[in-house]
């Protein structure tokens, strides 16, 4: 009797064991659907579209969304997208406090050290005397009074106008000209073919510093930082959706790129000519390694497999 009631007790110990265990190794349902914000700068649109890739071979159905940075910024800290891979710091400081302070996102990793964000203008007019901001206006009418931005609403176009409104470095009667980046990036090099000014909003990594012959500007850490701009690119994501859903979290956590590598795969997209999808795999192919550095640990959405061959498998890489 007694033996029979410790057999049904620990068989119920052991059941409830299992199924525990079961139900950690698999993602709630509700984290089965991934929500990505993205931006449409090429390094930021090459990691998301390869996240992306990443979770749907793990077996999450995702969607991908691309805004400016204020919009990706409050659909994070609303739930209405998870994870966002653009946040650079410090000069995005003062659009994403906000939301910091009422504890709707939170930061998950720095997925980029090393990056640069400031203005930039061509060699040869870095060389004829161009080398600071406070350079600019002795020039205004070589430049036509007007620095080339990205798209409204960007942080780096917010750091200008605000220079602007300010009278900083008296650049108050120039204007802001706001483009896409692939459109300020046509605008430059048809300068530079045609020797004429201009002065833009750079950074780096990016196959920018490679495909023209530029020199940033240096004192305007006052606006763009110290270090001429230096940047450091984080992950964010609705605040305790890391925990909730941890097995996404761990992959977040661990899905970082060295200079070198977001260089490469963005260098693959405007030099080659391929989407940022593609130039995502592309690096990976070349360099396998870095799914055992993003995915350790993290399993299919299912709970049943080891992520790594299943992603493997996905790529073509087997």
């Amino acid at each position: 009797m007694i033996v029979d009631r410790f057999a049904r007790t620990a068989g119920l110990v052991l059941a409830g064991l299992l199924a525990l265990g079961t139900a950690h190794a698999a993602e709630p349902q509700e984290c089965r659907d991934v929500g990505i914000a993205n931006v449409n700068w090429t390094g930021v649109s090459v990691k998301s579209d390869t996240a992306q890739r990443i979770l749907q071979a793990l077996g999450y159905k995702t969607t991908l969304t691309t805004a400016s940075v204020p919009i990706a910024f409050q659909a994070v800290a609303s739930g209405e997208r998870d994870f966002f891979l653009g946040l650079w710091l410090p000069t995005q400081q003062s659009m994403i406090k906000p939301f910091l302070e009422k504890d709707q996102v939170e930061q998950v990793v720095a997925n980029l050290e090393g990056a640069k964000y400031t203005l930039a203008v061509p060699t040869y007019v870095w060389e004829a005397g161009v080398k600071s901001f406070s350079d600019l206006d002795k020039y205004k009418d070589k430049f036509d009074g007007r620095i080339l931005g990205i798209e409204a609403g960007n942080d780096g176009n917010q750091i200008i106008q605000s220079m602007i409104d300010k009278d900083a470095f008296g650049l108050g009667d120039w204007q802001l000209m706001p483009s896409s980046e692939a459109g300020m990036l046509t605008q430059v090099k048809r300068s530079t073919q045609r020797d004429e000014w201009a002065v833009f909003l750079g950074w780096a990594p990016h196959p920018m510093n490679l495909n023209i012959d530029m020199k940033y500007l240096t004192g305007g850490a006052d606006f763009f930082g110290p270090d001429q701009g230096g940047a450091t690119v984080y992950t964010i994501a609705t605040t305790g959706y890391t925990q909730k859903c941890a097995n996404v979290g761990r992959f977040l956590k661990q899905y970082t790129y060295s200079v070198e590598e977001q260089s490469r795969a963005g260098g693959y997209v405007i030099n080659q000519d391929i989407d940022t999808l593609e130039a995502g795999v592309k690096l990976i192919q070349e360099k396998p390694e870095l799914l055992d550095r993003w995915l350790s640990g993290v399993k299919t959405a299912d709970g049943e497999q080891d992520a790594i061959p299943a992603v493997k498998k996905a790529l073509e890489m087997q």
